[in-house]
């Protein structure tokens, strides 16, 4: 099982000797900012190496959104991150599932989707990744209700999913049986997040700790994580705390209890 972490962007690959990681993943812009993602010297190297790429779009995309300045913004660099993606050999670029204003239709957000994925060239852009959420009381991947009526409209378009741990405990969806159930409305995983949390089951509180909760204990079950890792069979990446070290020791734990 391939295993790694969410890294600093300057030098991933010595990151991922850091960690001693088989993945990492990364931004290639600021995650705060619209900016389109710039070519990268160490392109080559990426694509050769046998460390597993992904990216990570910016928390700024939100592709279901009515609103037209963040929509079709969101759009655009959605495609220009997947284009970016392609020159490393990635293996996807994770988009999070975003969330509608609190008095639109969840509807018109599905089509919204539909309408991103049909435009999104996968000629030139590595796979979509839509990643579960932790918040919002109108989001399109926190409630899994809602998810299999996203999947429904989009499930068709080459689409993947990535099942974040941390996301899922903080969005009140049971850790427990949850690659089945993930499963049984998008019919695959391709890659895990792995992370603790440090806030309660249904916060809807987006904060990663470590696994083992050695400085800020959290609230999930190590093993439940572990359990969702091993049933899933994806890749996994750790987003948690602590820098080489901290995710070094997740990483161990995780290859420990496979």
């Amino acid at each position: 099982m391939r295993i790694g972490a969410h890294v600093e962007s300057g030098d991933p690959l010595a990151e991922a000797a850091a960690r001693n990681a088989d993945v990492v993943q990364f931004f290639l812009t600021d995650p705060q900012s619209f900016k389109a993602p710039q070519p990268r010297s160490d392109a080559d190297s990426l694509r050769a190496s046998e460390v597993q790429i992904f990216v990570h779009a910016p928390y700024l995309v939100n592709v279901a959104t009515t609103n037209n300045r963040i929509r079709i913004p969101s759009r655009k660099l959605m495609q220009q991150h997947g284009d970016a993606a392609t020159t490393l050999g990635a293996s996807g670029l994770i988009v999070h599932g975003g969330h509608m204003g609190a008095s639109d239709d969840v509807a018109v957000g599905i089509a919204n989707w539909r309408k991103a994925l049909e435009q999104y060239n996968r000629d030139t852009g590595v796979q979509v990744l839509i990643e579960n959420t932790a918040g919002g009381d109108n989001a399109l991947a926190r409630r899994f209700d809602v998810l299999a009526r996203l999947w429904d409209a989009v499930g068709d378009l080459d689409v993947g999913f990535c099942l974040d741990t941390c996301h899922a405990h903080a969005g009140g969806e049971d850790l427990l049986d949850i690659v089945e159930r993930v499963k049984a409305i998008t019919g695959r995983i391709d890659l895990v997040h792995a992370n603790g949390s440090k806030d309660p089951f249904d916060s809807g509180r987006d904060r990663h700790d470590n696994l083992l909760g050695k400085d800020e204990p959290g609230m999930i079950d190590p093993k439940l994580v572990a359990a969702v890792v091993r049933a899933a069979g994806a890749p996994v990446v750790v987003e948690t705390p602590g820098g080489a070290a901290g995710q070094a020791a997740d990483i161990a734990y995780l290859r420990d209890n496979q």
